[in-house]
């Protein structure tokens, strides 16, 4: 089983949405028995919270599902459990690897950094644009898909 898990600072856009589409994309290619995916904060702030708004109106544009999901903070034994820790951005990366008490390990990784891009998924919840995050969250996932796949 592989296991996936996206993480941001609060757990209610990029993350939460970052889970759905990889389920999606998961559920399309029929591979949700070999696929798990979650996503978690590194803030206690919105714990127990659906989605932001902003998050589910984009999703749901795309008839993608939020069942079920609710925020939760990243835990320790997250490290152990997922073998892809992927932080949003620069600094969910090294709040992850802090609160893991893993400094340098590999499954823990920016999420863009398997795209071409050189830059952090934007934090809608400041930006206040879905649409971009939506983008790059869509292509940050396909490329995550197909490097499962190619291992």
């Amino acid at each position: 089983m592989i296991r996936v898990l996206f993480v941001c600072l609060g757990n209610i856009c990029r993350s939460p949405m970052a889970e759905a589409v990889m389920r999606d994309l998961v559920e399309k290619r029929g591979l949700s028995a070999e696929i798990k995916v979650d996503s978690a904060a590194t803030s206690s702030w919105h714990i127990g919270e659906p989605p932001h708004k902003g998050t589910m109106a984009k999703l749901k544009e795309y008839n993608i599902s939020i069942s079920g999901m609710k925020a939760r903070q990243l835990t320790v034994a997250d490290f152990e459990a997922f073998g892809y820790i992927i932080g949003m951005d620069a600094s969910n990366v090294r709040n992850t690897r802090d609160m893991l008490g893993q400094p340098d390990h590999p499954k823990i990784f920016r999420f863009l950094d398997l795209t071409p891009h050189e830059k952090d998924v934007p934090d809608p919840w400041y930006t206040d644009d879905f649409q971009e995050t939506y983008d790059l969250v869509v292509e940050g996932c396909e490329a995550l898909l197909e490097k499962i796949l190619n291992k």
